[in-house]
């Protein structure tokens, strides 16, 4: 498949789009299946089923797949290092395709947001999340890389942030997140057909309003 992609991005005449690397973060095993930390991971799941890519090799550490979405070629990731060596693999796979930073989108939970909400950005710091940290690390400190935060909600009461994050849905919460994965899939569709500054304005705008509609309620 590497082969055939890359002669066809490659190797062919004209202006050939280029290639994404998209990269859902998360922490391998059956054990954080379904968790809250590990929405990054579904993200690309759902993507890779709505195209048809098969999920199916592994390079630089990650679960990966790779196909096209019209013309534009996409690799997919799900680095198995652990959460907190997210970019020991992130770092390597943009070098091995020689990817700028803008052409990388990473996918991770965000306790900042209420839960099933989207945002999608061209950059940004790490927000305290360990995975995005190592990314900007192993990217030499570059956070020019656009992200699509996906929201969890705050744990409730004096809950432990990380055992909040190592927990799974309850039935409401999962709910909401099958439809932001819908969602998500949706805007990375219209990210990959009309770049991404077109794509960002248009469905913050609309995550905007679900975000006030979502807020005050209990999950």
């Amino acid at each position: 498949m590497l082969n055939r992609l890359s002669r066809r991005c490659f190797c062919s005449g004209g202006a050939a789009p280029r290639p994404w690397l998209f990269v859902g973060l998360g922490n391998p095993g059956d054990k954080y299946r379904g968790t809250r930390h590990n929405v990054g991971f579904e993200m690309i799941d759902a993507f890779a089923e709505s195209q048809g890519i098969q999920m199916n090799s592994v390079h630089c550490k990650a679960v990966f797949g790779q196909g096209f979405v019209g013309e534009t070629p996409v690799f997919l990731a799900k680095p198995q290092t652990y959460m907190n060596l997210s970019g020991e693999s992130t770092g390597p796979l943009a070098a091995y395709y020689k990817l700028p930073l803008n052409r990388v989108l990473v996918f991770h939970d965000d306790m900042n947001l209420p839960c099933g909400v989207l945002r999608l950005h061209d950059k940004g710091g790490h927000g305290s999340h360990n995975g995005l940290k190592s990314v900007i690390y192993h990217f030499r400190g570059n956070r020019e890389f656009a992200r699509l935060r996906i929201g969890i909600g705050r744990p409730p009461g004096q809950m432990d942030p990380k055992a909040f994050l190592l927990q799974r849905f309850n039935a409401t919460a999962q709910e909401r997140i099958d439809v932001a994965l819908r969602e998500g899939v949706g805007v990375l569709k219209l990210l990959l057909s009309r770049g991404l500054t077109e794509s960002a304005r248009r469905f913050n705008t609309e995550q905007k309003y679900k975000h006030i509609r979502l807020q005050t309620l209990p999950t």
